[in-house]
């Protein structure tokens, strides 16, 4: 007995609609970043790399234009490079020369930095590490590129705080502690508040490379938070952090006003047309949901709000 086979053709969409992301995602390929007078730093990167397709075209040809993506990715990693910004801009833009039909081509990058340091109180060596985000956007009028950092902190509740002090006046004033005792001890020594882990992120997208420092940008992220957390912690560094994280309570839109005031002064040799992206998410520690905020902008319209 013979047996038809379907017609798959017939079952396809007629072609008539563009998409504006057609690619392949999670492909990963080893980094070097060089430092002058050192050895380069080797990264685990994964890629992300999409062009655009037009209506009236089917497809980007995967299976053939998987190799013409991974011999991108090839040639821009194969030397050592300074920015992987810059590396991500490279591929977009030999993408962009490969892909005749496409009008945009994009490559993100994420790979894990590790950041030697010590500890806060100890002053023991130790290692943090930071999540690198790097990306490009090539166009006939020109290449975007992108980078940032996605770190880990300590955030305190503000509200949370504000309930335990008002507790521990109530105590204290049980106790016949004096009113001017009472607010001068509320004042040196922090109150109680639920903590959570924090996940700031901070990125620059300029027209062409971003002029900035990614540890500069790693700094201001995890100085946006109530306190900077470390791998390594000895009772004075735990201490240390504890009492810091509460002395500077912050709620999810306080970090992202910090990064915002931190980053202007960090951020003030480039353009009003540089766009930042701030994010934080928290970890909350006594509920079930996180918390969350952000805020996208460019450089000028940031200065002009705080300048206000």
């Amino acid at each position: 007995m013979s047996h038809q086979l379907p017609d798959v053709q017939a079952s396809q969409p007629d072609v008539t609609v563009g998409l504006s992301q057609v690619g392949v995602t999670g492909v990963e390929k080893l980094v070097k970043i060089a430092r002058d007078g050192k050895r380069p730093l080797v990264l685990m990167a994964e890629f992300e790399v999409f062009v655009d397709l037009p209506g009236g075209r089917k497809g980007i040809d995967m299976s053939r234009n998987m190799q013409v993506i991974d011999e991108v990715l090839e040639a821009a990693v194969s030397e050592p490079a300074y920015r992987v910004e810059d590396m991500c801009g490279d591929a977009a833009e030999r993408l962009l020369a490969k892909h005749e039909y496409t009008t945009t081509a994009e490559v993100s990058m994420t790979a894990e930095l590790v950041v030697r340091e010590d500890t806060p109180a100890s002053g023991l060596s130790t290692q943090s590490t930071a999540q690198i985000i790097a990306s490009a956007t090539a166009t006939d009028e020109g290449t975007r590129e992108e980078i940032g950092a996605e770190v880990v902190g300590m955030t305190v509740c503000p509200c949370s705080q504000g309930m335990s002090a008002s507790r521990a006046r109530d105590v204290l004033q049980d106790l016949a502690v004096d009113d001017d005792t009472i607010e001068e001890f509320l004042d040196t020594v922090p109150q109680p508040g639920h903590s959570q882990r924090g996940h700031a992120t901070l990125t620059v997208e300029t027209e062409g490379s971003p002029e900035v420092d990614l540890m500069d940008l790693i700094d201001i992220a995890r100085d946006s938070m109530s306190a900077r957390i470390y791998n390594l912690a000895k009772r004075p560094d735990e201490d240390h952090m504890t009492y810091h994280a509460h002395a500077n309570a912050k709620f999810v839109e306080d970090c992202v006003r910090s990064m915002a005031e931190l980053s202007i002064d960090a951020l003030d040799h480039l353009g009003d047309d540089a766009v930042v992206h701030m994010k934080q998410s928290n970890d909350e520690s006594i509920h079930q949901h996180n918390a969350h905020a952000e805020r996208e902008v460019t450089l000028g319209q940031l200065r002009d709000e705080l300048d206000a």
